[in-house]
């Protein structure tokens, strides 16, 4: 018998409309005349959902008493009597009551697989086993039901139900997903935006990750070999050069039309020695494209089409973006260059687009020297004209006729040691000045084929060419020396002038500088380490450089460069040994990174110095503001007070009871203020010291709750929530600020709602009003001392309480936000380490949603 076949509906969260589409599938399939049956789909009371069911045949549920209750499930029996061409099964991660046939009900479905029923089922993404700890990190719940990956994977089709977090959280305040009394809480906790976007892009990956190996799979069923890329990767080749914005901006252009193509910008560096780009249009390319939102690569590579081309494949890359070459044309006879090496080996699988720009064939300008030395390639050239090419040329003259005449092979053979020359050097050329010597004597000059020369004339001109080879290769050697060193220079002065006045600008700091050591001198790792004395161990002020790439050092000796920087400090490379001609730049890369260090220090001196002169100015701003909310209730205590012991009054007993009553409400307003006032010069002078201990929310929240009228606030504080670890004094201080601020703006007849609730490691207590509410770009602002939500202050006080509040929190390693409230209104979010001392419990509203 065939295995049935599983479909799954896999949705982000609650409420995205899976049981729906699956209900609305069974329609259109009952509509072609498809055998379907609902074996379980569970509508949870939602009116449009329980409309989807009729019209569809549903097996009879087998009812189970477990702990004194009568619970329904699955008929699997039934189902498998039935024996539907189709069965639609809910939840697929449901686990079923104990006394069940199976523990979980992804394995029912599996017997109706095996008896040849196609199933239809849903579930969520943080219902997979694999996302349990990621989910939970989002949500702070942790997935009590969840069903195997591998389950999830074998099903023959899986289609996303997406919705974005608006919708969901519209069609949550709608009622269309949980009953009015629980939708509140739902949208303030499980059901916030971040949440929603997290696990949406949770279930976006997952379902990508399974479309690729659908893919894989029906290319490893046809053969086929070829690199099918869904996703564009562009790969940008720069030189350092002013063509890198236009490549840039041309790969950035390509990647907008397909979705989800990305950019990657390549600079590749030679291995040994400075870099021959401009580090300054580097960096501009550098912030181009991230602004672009791509990523910027440094390559180290001698063979630039190789390490183009082995980077490209390396990140999956589809295609190539180069620039058309700067050469002028007679550069061309040195080889085809990078653009048509990496077009002509980049193989089917790899695009490669040439671009054109306003520097083409405008000339390279001179490489970056390193010394006077050339590469491998050159020399052996250099060799083989030098050596090789003067036997070949005596061969051809040798079978001449009638040859050009001596004369003209001298200089024919001078034209070689030239060549040899301007190839590889020096030493080349010496040795085709000698060569050519030995042949122009052996071959051309009488008496031939012997080392004789019997007219005194030859010997004359033999000499002379020899002479006057060592002389041209002396000269030519010696002006490609200079023109190489002057490059060197050039490209040194460019380094450190864009250096020095990056540093003096402040654009740089020290992690950046470092790195930007590492990249020039194509080095793994780079430290500035130093001492306070000579014998005092060395310490690591700043490091670049993964951790894979070298162990951090301790010591300038470990390094394999290292450069002293006063007597207390030094820049210790490891990589590779320097030349001594880069230790000039590297000695400027020191001195440089000591000046940065220097100023990042000044900056943090002048940062606590800011917050002396911040904290001057708000002991100052406090004696001001205070003056006239201080006096006033010293002013209406005096009054009563006065007004009682004047003599010329009979005051009755109810006068003095009021009078009585007014100096208590002064006498309270007035510790109230200086309470705030003493608060909040205690954070600004950093004195305030918590004594954390573990403590239960329901023993410190009542008693915040005495300066507020009775019956203003409502308090819902489960008994089973996880103990806090805070200091009880600040968290009352903190949390009675809170609620009379809730209070003062609440309207009335409106109770205050103050909740909590456990998130994971996070304990939640959130203090929720219906007052008129601040918008969005005012929440961080009513935290800072003194402020008063549109300077229009409602009752006593001098706009502290917050400010407080929030120090508070923040010293006792918890966080104060504001949020909306659902319906209107604003809503304090007190959020506090959860203590040991008691595991949390998962709360009602989770188990809700994952049943």
């Amino acid at each position: 018998m065939a295995r049935g076949k599983l479909r799954i509906y896999l949705g982000a969260a609650p409420g995205v409309g899976k049981t729906y589409a699956m209900l609305s599938e069974a329609h259109r399939r009952v509509e072609r005349g498809t055998d379907i049956a609902v074996a379980f789909v569970e509508h949870h009371g939602r009116p449009r959902t329980e409309v989807m069911l009729h019209g569809l045949e549903q097996i009879q549920r087998r009812e189970l008493t477990y702990r004194g209750s009568v619970f329904t499930e699955m008929d699997v029996d039934a189902a498998l009597a039935r024996k539907p061409a189709v069965a639609l099964v809910d939840e697929l991660a449901h686990t079923n009551v104990p006394g069940s046939r199976n523990a979980k009900r992804w394995q029912d479905i599996e017997e109706l697989l095996e008896a040849g029923i196609d199933v239809i089922s849903t579930v969520n993404i943080q219902h997979l086993e694999s996302l349990g700890d990621v989910v939970e990190s989002i949500t702070g719940v942790r997935q009590r039901e969840t069903v195997p990956d591998e389950v999830v994977r074998r099903a023959d089709q899986i289609e996303l139900v997406d919705m974005s977090p608006q919708a969901i959280r519209r069609r949550m305040a709608h009622g269309n997903i949980y009953q009015p009394d629980k939708v509140d809480a739902a949208l303030s906790n499980y059901f916030r935006p971040g949440n929603l976007t997290a696990l949406r892009e949770l279930a976006l990956l997952w379902v990508a990750d399974r479309v690729d190996e659908y893919l894989q799979e029906y290319r490893a069923e046809h053969s086929i070999r070829s690199t099918w890329q869904a996703r564009e990767r562009i790969v940008v080749g720069l030189t350092g050069g002013p063509e890198g914005r236009t490549l840039i901006r041309r790969a950035a252009r390509m990647a907008a039309k397909g979705s989800g193509s990305e950019v990657l910008a390549v600079y590749i560096a030679r291995s040994d020695g400075l870099t021959s780009a401009s580090p300054k249009e580097l960096a501009v390319q550098r912030t181009l494209v991230e602004d672009l939102g791509g990523t910027f690569h440094h390559v180290i590579g001698d063979d630039i089409p190789s390490a183009l081309l082995e980077f490209a494949r390396g990140v999956n890359a589809t295609q190539i973006v180069l620039g058309s070459s700067r050469r002028k044309t007679w550069q061309y006879v040195f080889g085809p260059g990078v653009g048509a090496t990496v077009a002509r080996e980049s193989g089917p699988d790899l695009d490669v687009h040439i671009v054109t720009h306003e520097e083409v064939a405008k000339g390279r300008g001179l490489p970056v020297a390193r010394g006077a030395r050339l590469g491998r390639a050159r020399i052996i050239a250099g060799w083989l004209v030098g050596v090789v090419g003067p036997a070949l040329l005596s061969l051809l003259l040798s079978g001449l006729a009638n040859g050009p005449g001596l004369a003209n092979d001298v200089l024919l053979f001078l034209f070689l040691t030239v060549v040899a020359a301007l190839l590889g050097g020096q030493l080349p050329a010496l040795a085709s000045a000698a060569v050519g010597s030995l042949l122009l004597n052996f071959y051309f000059t009488p008496p031939t084929h012997t080392l004789t020369i019997s007219d005194p004339q030859n010997i004359v001109a033999i000499a002379i060419f020899f002479a006057v080879a060592v002389s041209v290769a002396s000269v030519v050697d010696l002006a490609a020396r200079r023109t190489h060193q002057a490059a060197r220079l050039r490209a040194e002065s460019e380094i450190l002038s864009f250096l020095a006045g990056s540093v003096l600008r402040g654009e740089t700091t020290l992690s950046a500088l470092l790195e930007r050591v590492r990249e020039t001198f194509g080095m793994d790792t780079v430290a500035l380490l130093e001492r306070r004395s000579d014998v005092d161990p060395w310490t690591c002020a700043g490091r670049a450089g993964g951790p894979d790439k070298g162990e951090p050092l301790l010591r300038p000796e470990d390094a394999d460069v290292d450069m002293p920087v006063g007597d207390h400090m030094a820049l210790a490379l490891t990589g590779r040994v320097l030349p001594a001609e880069d230790r000039r730049v590297l000695a400027a890369f020191a001195a440089q990174a000591a000046v940065v260090l220097d100023r990042q220090r000044l900056v943090g001196e002048a940062e606590r110095a800011r917050e002396l002169a911040e904290g001057n100015r708000i002991r100052t701003a406090l004696l001001a503001a205070v003056s006239h909310d201080l006096r006033t209730p010293l002013a209406s205590i005096k009054a009563s007070v006065t007004s009682l012991r004047s003599d010329d009054v009979a005051w009755s007993p109810e006068d003095e009871a009021e009078l009585l009553a007014g100096i208590e409400a002064g006498a309270d307003r007035l510790d109230h203020l200086v309470g705030n006032l003493l608060d909040m010069s205690r954070l600004q002078t950093g004195t305030v010291t918590p004594l954390i201990r573990e403590i239960d929310l329901d023993e410190v929240v009542p008693m915040a709750l005495g300066g507020v009228p009775e019956g203003s606030v409502t308090l819902d504080i489960p008994e089973e929530l996880p103990m806090v670890a805070v200091d009880p004094g600040l968290l009352e201080r903190s949390v009675a600020n809170l609620v009379e601020n809730a209070v003062k703006y609440s309207p009335d007849g409106e109770a205050v709602l103050v909740a909590a609730s456990a998130l994971g490691d996070r304990v939640e207590l959130r203090i929720a009003d219906r007052g008129p509410g601040v918008p969005d770009s005012a929440k961080d602002r009513i935290f800072e001392p003194f402020q008063r939500y549109g300077d229009v202050p409602r009752g006593a006080g001098v706009g502290l309480g917050l400010a407080v509040a929030r120090g508070f929190a923040e010293t006792m390693g918890g966080t104060l936000a504001a949020e909306d409230t659902p319906g209107g209104g604003m809503t304090m979010v007190l959020t506090l380490r959860a203590a040991g001392g008691r595991p949390p419990v998962r709360p009602d509203l989770p188990a809700q949603v994952t049943t």
